[in-house]
């Protein structure tokens, strides 16, 4: 009995000190300093090779995402074919999702992996980089969303490619346009929260006790939303993504929506910010005190 007691009393007292949550955890952190938020203009970067080679990685990246994407889509529906023996929705869903695990991991060390306006305008916001490298980063990945989108235009051929109506997004037949605008804001509100949470260097330092590979949450994050949201709107979250396939389609319905695609990213992007920044870090008050 007397062991048992000495088991118990070691037990009790193994942690002496109840851990801090909430607030006072994020400001007890001793291995950890919040950095300076990015400055809005940065004419340094513009003679920095880095910031060209960031850029490009963004345009090399998108590219792929876009070709392995959109090729995946156009497998769905085949001249004669049988659906059962086609990738379906699930399919698609892991193409998009599988292809952002794989890129933001090759591409995280040079530019921050974001391929995705909505993502780098939600770090925008949240000062994690200036409005220069926004800017660059937004074109270089529209630009290869564009080229991605047509490379799959050229190895399909006009009518096939047609098909599917090219890729492009949508709002499908029985949804409004505010049911998609919602959709869009949801789902690019789950991925840009995640990306914040899974890259987050103060969580990291805090949590170091526990193992997470970023992109393997990101990429399962696009996973989930296509699932949910490609009976809606063939799911965007990705302005970069719907630019490139409407362009390279370029038919008539498929500009009759395509501002959804833009607002409502950029709109779930600017909430996640600000859900990240002053609710989860509590930023603004903790530089009040």
């Amino acid at each position: 009995m007397e062991g048992k007691e000495e088991d118990v009393k070691l037990g009790a007292n193994k942690y002496s000190e109840r851990q801090p949550i909430g607030t006072s955890a994020q400001t007890e952190d001793k291995d950890y300093k919040e950095p300076p938020p990015a400055p809005l203009f940065e004419p340094g970067e513009l003679t920095s090779w880095s910031f060209y080679r960031a850029g490009i990685a963004e345009f090399i990246a998108t590219l792929l995402f876009l070709y392995i994407t959109i090729l995946t889509v156009m497998g769905v529906t085949k001249p004669g074919g049988n659906k059962c023996n086609t990738v379906g929705i699930q399919g698609i869903a892991w193409a998009f999702g599988g292809m952002i695990f794989a890129l933001v991991y090759c591409t995280a060390g040079i530019s921050g992996g974001h391929i995705n306006p909505a993502v780098t305008f939600g770090l925008f916001l949240a000062r994690k980089l200036s409005l220069t490298r926004a800017v660059f980063y937004i074109v270089m990945q529209c630009l290869g969303a564009i080229c991605g989108a047509g490379i799959v235009k050229g190895f399909q051929g006009s009518r096939l490619y047609e098909l599917q109506n090219g890729g492009a997004n949508v709002v499908n037949p029985g949804y409004t346009k505010g049911s998609g605008l919602g959709a869009e804001i949801i789902g690019t509100f789950v991925l840009v929260y995640t990306v914040f949470s899974a890259t987050d260097a103060k969580r990291s330092a805090r949590d170091s006790h526990v193992p997470i590979l970023a992109p393997l949450p990101i990429g399962f994050a696009v996973f989930l939303v296509h699932l949910a949201t490609i009976p809606i709107t063939g799911t965007g979250i990705n302005p970069a993504r719907s630019l490139g396939a409407a362009i390279i389609y370029n038919k008539s319905h498929a500009w009759d929506d395509h501002w959804v695609f833009w607002v409502g990213p950029f709109i779930g992007a600017a909430l996640a910010a600000m859900y990240h920044t002053i609710v989860i870090r509590a930023i603004p008050f903790k530089s009040r005190g």
